[in-house]
């Protein structure tokens, strides 16, 4: 059984560790559940080795409305101002204008109530066709400008890239974004458990309007050892505030106890770069 390193973590917080589980799909809550999730027929490429272990096997694009996700986190030192936080800020926001791969982008700041984001307050979700565009977009001058414009004020940086499908735009997005390290001892069999249970909860919890889920691919060292995200999202706070104790949200969580290592989750209302 899991054992959380904090006790004292209330049960809807260990279960909203859960919500999100395995996989590389997504779906609208609207939609049947089996329509995306269950098709796991990925291809793949040879597992990396990082940190000293194996890890996830990397699946490439299993259909033609997929787009790829290169999900980013900041924290900041004690000493960075909030003036220089905004220029690092503002100077991320004017890339799409200057990388044309970049397809979409969304930021915000961590507004989690579940205190799990392990020192990370400022979210960057940018979207690309393939993997082509992000071929060209991390060596870009623009980008490596944008590097050298963090001028070692940043802490530490998380990034994640996953296979994801684009949804109907709503008119405000709160994006709960939750990432798993699962056990070394977890075995495929627990994990596909994990899947299909995750895959029936958008049609179950009527405030999740969109959700999708990935492996990690990205060829970046940043991952911290997490090989899954998950980005379920809501249309208001009451929207989350209904999910976090819903009953089978709740019920969700007793599948993930025996296989779960750590949890990391961040939240925020998602705001476009303007091009």
């Amino acid at each position: 059984m899991l054992i959380l390193k904090n006790r004292n973590l209330p049960f809807s917080l260990c279960c909203l560790l859960f919500v999100t589980a395995y996989g590389t799909n997504t779906t609208s809550a609207k939609e049947p559940a089996a329509k995306n999730i269950n098709s796991n027929d990925q291809s793949t490429a040879e597992a990396p080795i990082e940190n000293g272990q194996e890890a996830t096997v990397q699946p490439t694009r299993s259909n033609a409305d997929q787009v790829l996700r290169h999900a980013v986190f900041f924290s900041f030192k004690k000493e960075a101002t909030e003036a220089q936080i905004d220029t690092i800020v503002n100077a991320f926001l004017k890339l799409p204008t200057k990388i044309p791969e970049i397809i979409d982008f969304q930021w915000g700041t961590n507004n989690s109530p579940e205190n799990l984001n392990d020192g990370f307050t400022h979210c960057f979700l940018l979207t690309f066709k393939d993997e082509a565009g992000r071929d060209a977009y991390l060596p870009h001058p623009a980008h490596k400008e944008f590097g050298k414009s963090l001028g070692g004020l940043h802490e530490k940086v998380f990034v994640i890239d996953y296979w994801g499908t684009q949804h109907a735009p709503l008119e405000k997005e709160l994006k709960h974004a939750v990432f798993f390290k699962f056990k070394d001892d977890a075995t495929a069999e627990q994990i596909k458990v994990v899947e299909d249970a995750f895959a029936a909860l958008p049609v179950k919890v009527p405030s999740i309007k969109a959700f999708e889920w990935g492996i990690d691919n990205s060829p970046e060292k940043h991952s911290a050892g997490f090989t899954h995200c998950f980005m379920v999202t809501f249309d208001s706070e009451e929207g989350r505030s209904a999910y976090l104790p819903h009953a089978d949200h709740l019920a969700f969580v007793e599948i993930l106890k025996p296989i779960l290592d750590k949890p990391r989750v961040m939240d925020f209302w998602a705001e476009a770069a303007k091009r």
